[in-house]
Order: C-alpha cells, then sequence, then structure tokens
C-alpha cells in the first residue's frame, strides 16, 4: 500500500496557499488528510479539495501532531512564531517565507538544483523555500554553473505584483480599470507609487548599503544554494505592471567559455527548463504568454556578451507563484516523502 501523509497549508486562503492547495491536488501528491490553516478571521469558511470539501482551520488553535508535512506561506511573523512550534511537534515544515534562509543549520533549496541538502531538515525540522526570483535564475544557471563555474551575475529583474500578495494584484487591477476610464487613481496602499503603466525600482526595504533587501536576498541565497560565496551577484530589483510571470535580464560570466550552441544544449538538457530562442518578433517567452500558468523555467535570447570574452546574456521568466513559490514547495515535499519519510 502506497504511504500517503496528511499535510498542512498555512496561509490557505492567500495568493501563494490557494495555489499550494491545487498544485498538491493537480500533482497527486499522496495527501491522506489536507488541513488548510489561517487566521481566525478565515476560520470556518470552506475549500474543494479533491472532490471533498474541507474546513480552513485556525492556525493558532491547531495541533501540528496531526500533520506529518507543513507547507507555509503567511508571512515572516507567523512563520517565526509557528513553524519551530511545528517541528517541535514532528511536522517537517517547508517555509516560504525569508525568515529561515540565512539560518545556517536550515537548507535552503531548489530541487532542480541542491535536493540533496532536504536530508538537513533533520537539523531543526525545517526546509526554507528561496526567494522567487532567486528559484528561477538558479534553474536556469545550474547546468551553466556545473559546466563552465559562473564566477560573476548581473541581473535585473522585472518582477509580478502577485509577489506582493492579492492587495497587491487588487491594486493594480483597481488602478488599471481607473486609469483607462479617465478616472484618477486612489492613493496607493500596496506599494508607494502608482504601480499601473509605470515601473518600481523598489522591492522590499532599502538596507545600508544603498541595495534593497530584495536584491540582497538574491546574493546571499545564491552563494548558500551554491553553496559558493566567492560567486558575485549584482542585482536591480524592481516591480513592474504584470500580475504573474517574473522576468529576468541575466548577464554572466564564467571560468572557460560557453558557446551559444553548448549553452543552448545545456539549458535544453536541464530539468525544468524550456528553451524558447528563436530570433524573430515572438520567438521569446514573455511573463504573461509564457511565464504565467506553467510550471517550467523559461530561457529566451541566448547570445554572447559584447564586452567580457566568457560573457553570456539570456532572458529568464517563470511563474513566480508556481516556481517561485507553490510548485517549489511542493516539490520539496515530494523529494522529503520519498526518499526521507517513505
Amino acid at each position: 500500500m502506497d504511504k500517503t501523509f496528511d499535510v498542512a497549508v498555512v496561509g490557505a486562503t492567500g495568493a501563494v496557499g490557494q495555489v499550494m492547495l491545487e498544485i498538491l491536488e493537480s500533482r497527486d501528491f499522496p495527501v491522506r488528510n489536507i488541513y488548510p490553516l489561517a487566521s481566525p478571521r478565515s476560520a470556518g469558511k470552506q475549500i474543494q479539495f479533491k472532490g471533498k470539501t474541507v474546513k480552513i482551520e485556525d492556525l493558532t488553535n491547531f495541533d501540528f501532531t496531526q500533520v506529518q508535512v507543513g507547507l507555509f506561506s503567511a508571512g515572516g511573523a507567523i512563520s517565526k512564531e509557528y513553524a519551530p512550534k511545528a517541528a517541535e511537534l514532528g511536522c517537517v515544515v517547508i517555509d516560504n517565507t525569508s525568515y529561515f534562509r540565512q539560518a545556517e543549520d536550515v537548507p535552503l533549496v531548489v530541487p532542480e538544483v541542491n535536493a540533496n541538502r532536504i536530508a538537513d531538515y533533520t537539523r531543526r525540522g525545517i526546509i526554507a523555500n528561496p526567494n522567487c526570483s532567486t528559484i528561477q535564475m538558479l534553474v536556469a544557471l545550474k547546468p551553466l554553473h556545473d559546466f563552465a563555474t559562473i564566477e560573476r551575475i548581473n541581473v535585473a529583474t522585472y518582477q509580478a505584483v502577485s509577489g506582493s500578495g492579492n492587495s497587491a494584484i487588487s491594486e493594480l487591477a483597481d488602478q488599471s480599470a481607473r486609469l483607462m476610464n479617465g478616472q484618477p487613481i486612489q492613493s496607493p496602499t500596496a506599494y508607494p507609487k502608482q504601480i499601473a503603466f509605470n515601473v518600481l525600482p523598489h522591492i522590499d526595504d532599502f538596507m545600508d548599503n544603498g541595495y534593497t533587501k530584495e536584491e540582497m536576498k538574491m546574493v546571499w541565497e545564491t552563494q548558500k544554494i551554491f553553496a559558493d560565496e566567492s560567486i558575485k551577484v549584482n542585482p536591480t530589483a524592481a516591480r513592474v505592471p504584470v500580475f504573474y510571470g517574473h522576468s529576468e535580464a541575466l548577464h554572466i560570466e564564467t571560468k572557460s567559455k560557453i558557446s551559444i550552441a553548448k549553452a543552448r544544449e545545456l539549458f535544453e538538457a536541464a530539468e525544468g527548463v524550456t528553451v524558447m530562442d528563436s530570433r524573430e518578433p515572438g520567438g521569446y517567452a514573455t511573463a504573461a504568454t509564457e511565464g504565467a500558468t506553467h510550471d517550467d523555467v523559461f530561457v529566451s535570447r541566448i547570445r554572447e556578451d559584447l564586452t567580457f570574452e566568457n560573457g553570456l546574456n539570456f532572458w529568464v521568466v517563470s511563474d513566480n507563484v508556481r516556481k517561485g513559490a507553490a510548485l517549489n514547495s511542493v516539490q520539496i515535499a515530494e523529494r522529503l516523502v520519498a526518499d526521507h519519510l517513505g
């Protein structure tokens, strides 16, 4: 008889939590009982899971001895308080917030890149899910790094509003509708400035070095996941008026040269990567047409850098809520139960 597991989804009513539940169902994760958890104000509401009606429970009163796996995506403060409690009660936590990512005793995992680190969950009972922009970047970079050793990464991100949650999605929709109808927008609340028909070069808090925390996450997380602090990462993160799907312009330098043909070959052989790179109008992936609702990381515009002998440039697109959050968490859970809890 196949092994099944009791699973909690913390933040079940949020943008990522809802997709976690969808992916658990669509990928036929071996769920025995599902426990959608949320704040007291959402408790009592109902969802559908595998054809059954399931009631959302209050996180603050939940007994984590009932579950073996917990997918957390309800914000850092919630994870800080409840993830250690759940882990102490025998639930392996896969946390989608930034709270545990830099902890030395918590593995930070992208299954296509460093699945072997999942085994380190035994240290604290917690596995951290990386930042959305880091995940798609490293899925694309992994085969190149294995082949030629990446020494430096220049990256500019163009990130969808869904990365900020449901309130930001609503704000973009509302502002767009008002502006298209000749009406003034209301004072922004999700962002410091208008997001509709605009680009904001600011994601997360500013730090003392002038970079934002979102940008520094890409530095710290890349070095931790690749287990190489010598890799130089130079990021700029911008928020764009796109609902779903992050885009990234990547410029890398490698220790040994990679030809365009070899890069294409490496990308095409990589797990979770789809190459879409025709040198013609529309022969490239975009956030709305390929990234959104799809699971793969798409690579386009592969070309040699004009300024560095061992430089390579390309464009990377992925669904930030799926591969950048919910899907990556479920993939970690799949490896966990197959290799460690089965």
